[in-house]
């Protein structure tokens, strides 16, 4: 049973999850939950015991000097933080952590029965996977929810998806069978650039978080991170003559496509997130 201490009254409060590990390529989704909680100020309230849930010869503990300079050692783990976010009418629970490496159903019941108990409304979970897309256009995200009306205010679609899952896919399962609603986002991350971080691929994310809280994100240094990380990786290609002509005919794929980013749909999102943004500073 997880312990929450000193828990406020929440407001509606949304439950955005992002784990280390297999879901979470370059560690773009919990690259989103970083910045979350630095920009938000969250305040932790608990989490899972960890001898419960991970093997710490597959995820060792790491020993590290605190601010005295006296050695302590941080477990691995999983954390629950709440925020209440500038610029919405409602609270924000964020649970980080390294997906665990046994009793995986156990796991996610003890999270959701503490999120239940914070009054927990919708579940988000964000996730990162490798794919052959190009680092010069927009990286797209996925999205599925586990109820018609959330799959039609948030334009997704039904999750056809078939074979091996994460921590994530349990989390939603659960969900559905708990009848909690749930949404789940992924963006997709350039294969021949891998080694975290992209923010590129996080900024992504929060723009989905923006169009689910119909709210401006406080983005921070990412913009210009995400910048400096396609000029890296375009360094890199104009090194490499073998993968400058791979990105090419990624390019050419990828524009001769039907591109939904290139829709006037989506320009008008991301022209209304610039407004919301313009007008929260």
């Amino acid at each position: 049973m997880i312990e929450l201490e000193d828990v406020p009254d929440l407001i509606d409060p949304v439950v955005v999850f992002a784990f280390e590990g297999w879901n979470d390529a370059a560690e773009a989704a919990t690259g989103v939950l970083d910045h979350l909680l630095d920009a938000w100020d969250a305040r932790v309230i608990g989490g899972v015991d960890p001898d419960d849930y991970y093997d710490f010869q597959m995820n060792r503990p790491i020993v590290a000097a605190d601010a005295r300079g006296i050695p302590s050692l941080a477990w691995p783990g999983t954390s629950i933080s709440v925020a209440s976010p500038p610029g919405l009418d409602r609270d924000v629970i964020l649970v980080r952590g390294i997906e665990p490496n046994m009793r995986w159903r156990r796991f996610c019941a003890e999270l959701l029965a503490a999120c239940d108990d914070l009054g927990a409304q919708l579940v988000v979970t964000l996730g990162a996977l490798l794919s052959d897309t190009p680092h010069s256009r927009p990286l797209p995200v996925s999205g599925t929810a586990s109820e018609p009306d959330l799959l039609d205010r948030l334009d997704l679609e039904a999750s056809s998806y078939e074979g091996p899952t994460g921590i994530l896919g349990v989390i939603q399962d659960a969900c559905v069978r708990l009848d909690i609603p749930a949404v789940s986002y992924w963006v997709a991350v350039p294969h021949y650039a891998a080694p975290p971080p992209c923010p590129k691929a996080s900024l992504a994310l929060l723009g989905k978080l923006e169009d689910l809280f119909e709210a401006a994100i406080e983005l921070g240094d990412l913009p210009e991170d995400s910048r400096a990380w396609e000029r890296g990786v375009d360094e890199l290609a104009e090194e490499e003559e073998d993968i400058a002509d791979y990105i090419r005919e990624l390019e050419e794929s990828r524009d001769t496509a039907e591109l939904p980013e290139a829709s006037g749909e989506a320009i008008a999102r991301e022209f209304e997130r610039y407004l919301k943004r313009r007008d929260a500073d």
